[in-house]
């Protein structure tokens, strides 16, 4: 069950030449993959293109309709090698993943690709979310196109422009016989807007046909002499005739006067940042005409040294807005420039910061100092005053707490860790290696659970080097999503086959939640285009790991403790590997709730359940919140004259999980918990009994009231 559904929007696919679509990127990119003909299509889902995973997957009968194949990949590199059928064939085919760290998983394919080039249109959409929201390291995709020769666009913002990058980068593509990278930022993935639609087309060969009349070019295998010859092709035909294409069709653009003392070279992605900018600073209008000129290098990779000498052309000053680091295109442009001796000075990171997302201060910030050293009569009187008034940016760093990511409330995966602390409390701290998905936050607090991670499936290759035998077992975490990713071969097919002393622990929450909540294989749903309800134990001894223990309520926190304890402790031999499994709460919410409203509105009985605190037993110790963490649980102060500490309480927010009674209760320390059946649309029996037994309370609380001793006010 994706995180979000599509089967609405997915009617706008259908549209035809001349009518107008309004809608979000993603949709746009699935809108003009059709137009272009594609012939296949295919991916691994991932922030923050997971959804034109989910918007492909709702498309399923529009594509079979045009003949156009459709595969969720298992991983990147399956993605990216599913290419290989652009390089015979004159298909075009698109896949797409997040970037960098889709592109590390696809790099043996995608190398390979880049080295023998293709005959059919070959795009890699590539999500790219550098900056503050991004949920990876801060690293940047250009490196892998430089490395490789694949020409990379990084088309403007709106919809218009992102179609255009994806009809463009198949056609370069075709002209270049090279794959082409299609770069997408956050804000372009999900900005909205119209543009005007053309029909949508059957791809001129479908992979039915091909299949039909196979074709295969030694030339084009990476093995030498060949592969020789592929370098040699690059340079002297491939890369010639991209920057042909790109000049030809004016893939880059320009904005502005073309006669200024200064201008700016900007990556199509920030475009929107740098007009915003200049707006503010009265540069720009509202509708983007601009007092300075704006080269705008909708494809970064690769870079046409005569167009940019033309920009340079009698301005004095330059700058370079490249997001990220390190500095590749400012890099490259002073190259031009050295070589060829023009008189421009080229600024850059020497303005903007050198790392980290340009947001719109940084962007307002820079621009204006650039305009103030280049040409400081360009802005207005009330910028050039330097004692300009401002609202001042308060620091809320020491009064806003920091908040890092968590597990949701009701969370499956707490009681797993707070199982774990548990064992931590008799048998000591062991050594732990986390992994890529919702269970690296148990290193957060409260659980502090789980150390380095190094990639999505290597939870357990990560603690390999530990793997000997010593006087406490390593112990490893890794996630359904991340066990059929990659993990089944690099991680637990390495543990089985060095006969591993070590602990595994998979998460298994029944979809790859981490990415949005995809089915996978081991899911419990039943998929019809799709093969799920594979259980992992049974890949597990497949491999020859015999010592597998299935827990199928996580929430069990003394058998889920009891399991742990036994990995660490027992003398048999081989590999330990515990599969927790517990539906993700996020999804289950998804799935029920809707069907819960819907029974409530038909009149139907309805019970939901919701747990309180007695505050009467409460001792205080809260273990409820130290080994679980759930953001529904806080304190509460009872009133009571004779208790200074708060007691626990439990808000609305409540999904009634029942994790924090039970590890309460596991910790042997509070009975205070209780569970509250809410009943909606109760029968006549249940109401009279619930008027009846609140008449008795009332009056038993009454009654106890006033025969308590009570102290006034002193006369």
């Amino acid at each position: 069950m994706a995180e979000r559904s599509f089967k609405a929007e997915v009617e706008h696919l259908k549209l035809g030449k001349g009518e107008t679509f309004t809608g979000e990127g993603i949709l746009a990119i699935t809108k003009a993959l059709l137009e272009s003909g594609v012939g296949y299509v295919g991916g691994y889902q991932g922030a923050p293109i997971s959804h034109l995973m989910d918007v492909l997957s709702d498309a399923q009968d529009l594509l079979g309709e045009l003949g156009v194949r459709y595969e969720a990949s298992a991983n990147e590199a399956a993605a990216g090698a599913m290419l290989a059928a652009s390089v015979h064939y004159p298909i075009r085919g698109a896949v797409t993943f997040k970037g960098p760290v889709g592109v590390n998983v696809a790099s043996d394919a995608l190398a390979n690709l880049a080295s023998g080039g293709v005959n059919g249109g070959a795009l890699v959409i590539v999500g790219e979310d550098y900056g503050e929201g991004s949920s990876i390291m801060q690293e940047r995709t250009h490196a892998f196109a430089m490395k490789s020769q694949l020409w990379l666009m990084d088309p403007r913002p709106n919809l218009p422009s992102i179609v255009k990058a994806v009809k463009d980068g198949f056609e370069l593509s075709e002209a270049s016989n090279t794959p082409v990278m299609l770069m997408v930022r956050i804000r372009s993935c999900h900005v909205s807007g119209t543009f005007e639609c053309d029909d949508n087309k059957k791809p001129a060969l479908s992979v039915r046909e091909a299949l039909s009349n196979p074709q295969s070019d030694f030339n084009r295998v990476v093995l030498p002499p060949m592969s020789f010859t592929h370098e040699q092709d690059k340079i002297k035909a491939r890369w010639p005739n991209a920057e042909k294409f790109i000049r030809d069709r004016k893939l880059n653009e320009l904005f502005g006067p073309k006669e200024a003392p200064l201008g700016i070279v900007v990556q199509g992605g920030m475009y929107n940042g740098v007009i915003r900018a200049l707006q503010r600073l009265g540069l720009a209008d509202a509708y983007g005409e601009t007092d300075i000129p704006i080269y705008v290098l909708n494809v970064t990779y690769p870079l046409l040294a005569d167009e940019f000498h033309d920009f340079c052309a009698g301005k004095e000053h330059v700058i370079v807005v490249e997001e990220g680091q390190p500095e590749f295109i400012e890099t490259q442009l002073g190259s031009f420039l050295y070589r060829s001796g023009q008189p421009v000075k080229l600024h850059g990171k020497d303005i903007f910061p050198m790392a980290g997302e340009y947001t719109g201060q940084v962007m307002l910030d820079a621009m204006e100092a650039f305009v103030r050293l280049a040409a400081p009569q360009m802005l207005p009187a009330a910028v050039r005053a330097p004692n300009m008034d401002r609202p001042a940016i308060p620091d809320l760093s020491k009064t806003v707490p920091i908040r890092p990511p968590g597990f949701c409330t009701g969370c499956p995966e707490r009681p797993i860790f707070a199982a774990m602390k548990l064992v931590e409390g008799e048998l000591g701290k062991h050594q732990i290696a986390a992994d890529i998905g919702c269970h690296l936050f148990g290193s957060l607090p409260p659980f502090e659970i789980g150390g380095a991670t190094m990639g999505y499936g290597l939870g357990p290759a990560g603690n390999a080097a530990f793997d000997g035998g010593g006087e406490r077992r390593p112990v490893s975490i890794i996630g359904d999503g991340g066990f059929w990713h990659n993990g089944l071969s690099s991680s637990f097919g390495t543990m089985a086959f060095n006969k591993s002393d070590g602990v595994a622990i998979i998460v298994d929450n029944f979809y790859s939640a981490a990415t949005g909540g995809q089915d996978i294989m081991s899911s419990r749903a039943t998929n019809p285009t799709k093969s799920t309800r594979n259980p992992i134990s049974k890949a597990l001894k497949g491999i020859g790991i015999d010592w597998v223990r299935e827990i199928d309520r996580t929430y069990d926190v003394k058998r889920m403790r009891d399991t742990i304890r036994e990995a660490l402790t027992t003398d048999e031999p081989g590999p330990r590997v515990i599969v927790a499994s517990s539906e993700c709460m996020l999804n289950r919410q998804r799935r029920e709730k809707p069907l819960r409203n819907q029974a409530i509105r038909e009149g139907r009985r309805v019970e939901a359940p919701r747990f309180g605190v007695d505050e009467e037993v409460c001792t205080g110790d809260h273990a409820c919140m130290r080994l679980s963490g759930c953001p529904s649980l806080s304190l509460k102060k009872t009133g009571d004259p004779l208790r200074d500490d708060p007691v626990a309480s439990i808000d609305q927010s409540c999904v009634g999980c029942g994790n924090c009674g039970e590890v309460a209760d596991a910790a042997i320390l509070c009975p205070s918990f209780y569970r509250a059946d809410v009943v909606h649309n109760p029968s006549r029996a249940e109401r009279w009994w619930a008027g009846v037994s609140s008449k008795v309370i009332d009056w038993l609380i009454t009654r106890r009231t006033a025969r308590s001793l009570s102290f006034g006010d002193a006369q």
